[in-house]
């Protein structure tokens, strides 16, 4: 008989003295709370619904003769989106390419120029006859991002926010302040990202909107994948987004603000405004070179970059066919406590079902990493059987979320002593690894056709689960107990070894070439060790982080409870 691999007695100590730190936090937050705020009551509202009749669209033909071509009795068809030209020039082709409907259904949409020229596509979608839906949770829209609510009032686009919150959009910590007094509402995030185009194709995958998504960060870039999928399986994406769309959650923005709200917020900011804001018309660039060393006016210089990209060629782009199954969240999950018995099984559950039916091994990426006792449970007994399990995570320099890293350091002399690899990624700064050479081993982020630009570092953001090298998983889901309680996710499970062949190659081309393995010495301490010939050395502390980044992290610690990271 296999028996489990003991889990070190500190780990079970640790829950009941941080539910109490919990406690002790939000009853400290409530006093700081004023000026509280309701939503407006839910008017009725007729449900709608994708479109069915895919053989009426060019996308709907496309997907079909694609799979004809292929001679494949496989039903869908996919790509891996590795680089920020392909993830943002894919989702330009589905916009332009469509002429039924498009749904879009975002954790965050950022007011920038990336946003600004993905979403021109959009209008003039909706502009010339297409039924524009986006989701949008309410988390992120507030100061300047609020903006991107004005697509709500353009002709033929539709928007709704899911599961808003209550209080000024003038900051985000404003906003919370003014919901202190439903601390579940607060908690409760829609994370789920797709873009489907027709009913015919789609994006799922890890990123939000926005300019450090698509490789064109001032500050930072993250490192992202998503996949690309044509065919049945998109059938079954748009049914979770009708699911979301259709669920009371869901609010019209122009049920919670006007128009002339959106003005006054702007004003209220206190910032410089944009030359531009979000749903103003976008001039067309000039030829190719006629643009370098110039902006034009009213149209910035990241704009002009983006609208030069040119749109993905859905025809000739190569697609692998293969089985697959699209699991996602059920509202219910992000609903009131009493809703929540309807959520089932959750995203993260169902890739742990999938990971302790592994044989030989499971390699997870997931930039928020904190995986509690349960997941724990699991790692152990895959370790027990044998199976070898890799981790590629942030570390603390590349982590954007410094509270998570303070989650995730409670579990990594654990993991190690289960026998788990621990690769953290680390904050490369762009001018420092210039473009991607072909002749480099492939990796996130660097696909050929990237377009990574500035001297801004890099943070992983992809999330993504291999088995056994035949089955993938992409989404939106990290590892955590947020995703896997507190969020609601959406991932595509695809059975190929193929695709499991190349998403492997991307991450162990990132291991090799950007990540530390964490390993413990003879003394007991870690040791960051650097890849062999790397340009970066070894190190027995937090590598590259800054003292006074430690520091926040310590602060930090013991005031954030797993649940909530």
């Amino acid at each position: 008989m296999i028996h489990s691999l003991p889990l070190p007695a500190r780990l079970q100590r640790r829950w009941l003295p941080r539910r109490l730190r919990r406690l002790a936090a939000w009853v400290v937050l409530c006093g700081l709370a004023s000026g509280c705020s309701s939503l407006p009551t839910q008017q009725p509202r007729t449900a709608s619904h994708a479109f069915q009749a895919t053989e009426h669209t060019a996308l709907g033909r496309l997907a079909q003769s694609r799979r004809v071509v292929a001679g494949t009795r496989s039903d869908s068809g996919f790509r891996l989106l590795d680089s920020a030209d392909s993830a943002f020039t894919s989702r330009v082709a589905l916009a332009q390419a469509a002429q039924k409907s498009l749904d879009l259904q975002y954790y965050a949409i950022h007011a920038d120029a990336s946003t600004e020229v993905l979403l021109q596509s959009v209008r003039d979608a909706a502009r010339r006859g297409v039924r524009v839906r986006i989701l949008l949770d309410d988390f992120n829209t507030v100061g300047d991002d609020a903006q991107v609510l004005r697509l709500a009032f353009e002709p033929g686009i539709e928007m709704r926010l899911f599961n808003p919150m209550a209080g000024p959009r003038a900051s985000l910590v404003t906003r919370i302040l003014g919901s202190l007094h439903d601390l579940e509402r607060i908690q409760k995030r829609m994370h789920n990202k797709l873009f489907i185009a027709d009913n015919a194709w789609g994006i799922a995958g890890g990123r939000n909107l926005g300019q450090a998504y698509f490789g064109a960060g001032e500050k930072s870039n993250f490192v992202d994948l998503d996949v690309l999928a044509a065919g049945r399986i998109v059938q079954d994406m748009s049914a979770s987004f009708d699911r979301y769309w259709n669920d009371p959650l869901a609010y019209p923005v122009p049920d919670l603000l006007s128009p002339a709200e959106l003005d006054r917020l702007h004003a209220d900011t206190g910032e410089q405004p944009a030359e531009r804001a979000v749903g103003a018309e976008v001039a067309a660039p000039p030829p190719a070179d006629h643009v370098t060393g110039m902006v034009l006016p009213g149209v910035t210089s990241a704009e002009v970059s983006f609208a030069q990209r040119q749109p993905m060629d859905l025809k000739g782009v190569p697609l692998l066919w293969a089985s697959s199954l699209l699991i996602a969240d059920q509202p219910g999950k992000i609903g009131p406590v009493d809703d929540e018995a309807d959520a089932g099984e959750t995203v993260v559950d169902g890739l742990l079902n999938l990971m302790q039916q592994a044989t030989h091994e499971v390699l997870m990426v997931s930039p928020y990493f904190v995986p509690g006792m349960p997941m724990m449970k699991v790692f152990s007994d895959m370790r027990a059987r044998g199976v070898r399990v890799r981790l590629l995570t942030n570390s603390l320099a590349s982590n954007d979320a410094p509270a998570a890293h303070a989650g995730y350091r409670r579990y990594r002399e654990d993991l190690l002593a289960l026998g788990v690899e621990v690769h953290e990624m680390r904050s490369v700064p762009r001018a420092a690894t210039g473009r991607h050479d072909r002749r480099v081993r492939p990796r996130l982020g660097s696909g050929v056709g990237g377009s990574e630009v500035g001297a801004s570092q890099s943070s992983l953001h992809a999330k993504a689960v291999i088995i056994d090298r035949r089955l993938t998983a992409i989404g939106s889901m990290n590892l955590d107990l947020r995703s896997q309680r507190t969020n609601s996710e959406v991932a595509l499970v695809i059975r190929s070894k193929a695709l499991a062949a190349e998403a492997a190659l991307l991450i162990d081309g990132t291991i090799a070439s950007s990540a530390y393995r964490v390993e413990q010495n003879a003394s007991g301490g870690l040791h960051w060790r650097a890849p062999i010939g790397a340009a970066f050395p070894d190190t027995t502390s937090e590598p590259e982080a800054p003292a006074m980044l430690r520091l926040l992290v310590n602060v930090l610690a013991p005031f954030s409870p797993d649940e909530m990271l």
